[in-house]
């Protein structure tokens, strides 16, 4: 038996920003954009792989509060919500691109102790993207 991983989740608050993000800026492809009221959906994930990543709307659940909603919200926006990791085999090249692009840099490519190059950004919601280098 096989496992793999299918989807993962990311939350968005600006789907238009979240889309240019993704899909204009990091490359990946749209496999789905599904509304529903004033809300959307966007599935992404890089050309080639079966991996996707959910861009949803945050804290739409009914059982949560005013209160709640507005912590979910805040920990987004500080970037301490939830974060992705991403590799490629030219962080370096890819850094390049994102600055250019005019992401929101949280750390250039730094050779890390335990052994990662990496660098970090954060997309238009605040989630925190690490990058290492394969």
């Amino acid at each position: 038996m096989n496992i793999s991983i299918h989807n993962t989740f990311l939350p968005h608050t600006d789907a238009d920003a979240a889309l240019g993000f993704y899909r204009d800026l990091l490359g990946f492809e749209v496999r789905k954009d599904v509304g529903y009221e004033n809300m959307r959906w966007i599935t992404v994930g890089p050309a080639g792989q079966s991996t996707s990543i959910v861009l949803h709307p945050p804290a739409v659940d009914p059982g949560i509060t005013d209160d709640e909603r507005e912590t979910i919200l805040n920990l987004i926006a500080k970037g301490v919500y939830t974060a992705l990791t991403l590799a490629t085999d030219d962080l370096d090249g890819f850094f390049e691109r994102m600055e250019a692009g005019g992401a929101d840099i949280v750390q250039e490519p730094t050779d890390q102790d335990y052994g990662v190059r990496d660098c970090a950004f954060r997309d238009p919601a605040g989630n925190l993207i690490r990058v290492n280098q394969l």
